[in-house]
């Protein structure tokens, strides 16, 4: 895997992929790994699927705070305050996750690109794979959290009735609501939630600034980009792979979900590496193949659908989360295939 940068940049009409012999979604840590390995995936994999959850089973206050603000009797709006109360603590786990994840990201990035030796993923397999699983959970959770705006309304109430009771002088603010300020710290935490989940993607926002705060900070652009890049091919590589037996037999050779996870990590890889490298994943200088990786996505998805990584839904969050797409450099065959999405 020594060559293996040298070999990415695979232009043109190239259906030839290079193999690097290591499987991203199957990697276990080695034995060296496990202080940091453990130490992470208690703080960052962990917690997904019980996040996952709690945004799947989500119900809006919708109608009880459209009761509240038409009809703002006592009863109403305790019944919407009660209504958003669950949808409040389960806003702060979610913020309280990306907290860790800014903590986290920059001890996982300090073992896999600071030593300056990126290329050869099988030399931290565990940390590798746990990278990975970050990227899927991100794109999942964003998936999730576009489908359901009313949080934001809920959130908004919520806020909203804190202020009225900051305001209130004739100690009748209810109990519950003191306590809840207070665990809060007033308006402070409430307003970092809601600026956390003001972004459509919030997640994806959230690991994009703590990298870049990360490359800027200790000057580590190539290095993680070297290292993003390899974690796109060795997505690109399992996915094409995969189609090429698939279409000379009648046997599925990797899951649905494990397709889905590569769809989603490679997907999550290029657009990081756009946001981090300057001249961007679209660049003809890029060793990232955008237009192959769509085809990729295209000839995945005909032969096994799932919602979630869905055709759309991954060209989508290309095309509205990348940094360099609509610049000049970028070739018009891939901005149109795109954006066409």
């Amino acid at each position: 895997m020594g060559q293996l940068l040298a070999s990415l940049n695979l232009r043109g009409n190239s259906d030839i992929v290079p193999e690097i012999g290591f499987d991203i979604e199957k990697a276990t840590p080695l034995s060296e790994e496990l202080g940091d390995y453990n130490q992470l995936l208690t703080l960052l994999v962990q917690p997904n699927s019980s996040l996952l959850k709690s945004l799947k089973e989500y119900k809006p206050a919708s109608d009880s705070i459209r009761n509240a603000i038409a009809q703002p009797t006592i009863e109403n709006e305790d019944k919407a305050w009660n209504a958003v109360l669950p949808t409040v603590d389960m806003l702060r786990q979610f913020y309280h996750y990306s907290s860790e994840l800014e903590r986290g990201i920059p001890m996982l990035l300090n073992v896999l690109c600071k030593d300056g030796v990126t290329k050869d993923l099988d030399r931290h397999p565990g940390l590798t794979k746990l990278f990975a699983d970050i990227l899927n959970f991100v794109f999942e959770f964003d998936y999730l959290k576009i489908r359901n705006p009313t949080l934001q309304n809920d959130f908004s109430f919520y806020r909203r009735t804190l202020q009225r009771g900051r305001t209130n002088n004739n100690n009748t603010i209810r109990k519950d609501e003191s306590d809840l300020r207070t665990a809060m710290n007033e308006d402070d935490l409430a307003n970092r939630i809601s600026l956390f989940i003001a972004y459509p993607t919030p997640m994806l926002n959230c690991v994009i600034e703590t990298t870049t705060k990360y490359v800027q900070s200790n000057r580590l652009v190539k290095n993680v980009s070297d290292w993003l890049a390899s974690i796109w091919f060795a997505c690109f590589q399992n996915l094409n792979n995969n189609n090429k037996k698939k279409s000379t037999t009648t046997t599925t050779i990797i899951s649905k979900e494990n397709l889905s996870f590569y769809l989603k990590v490679m997907v999550v890889s290029i657009i990081l590496y756009d946001h981090i490298d300057p001249n961007g994943a679209f660049s003809k200088y890029s060793p990232i193949n955008v237009k192959n990786s769509l085809k990729t996505i295209q000839t995945t998805n005909n032969l096994n659908q799932q919602e979630q990584s869905s055709t759309s839904n991954l060209i989508s969050a290309l095309k509205y989360n990348s940094k360099h797409l609509n610049d000049e450099s970028t070739p018009k065959g891939i901005k149109n295939l795109v954006m066409a999405s």
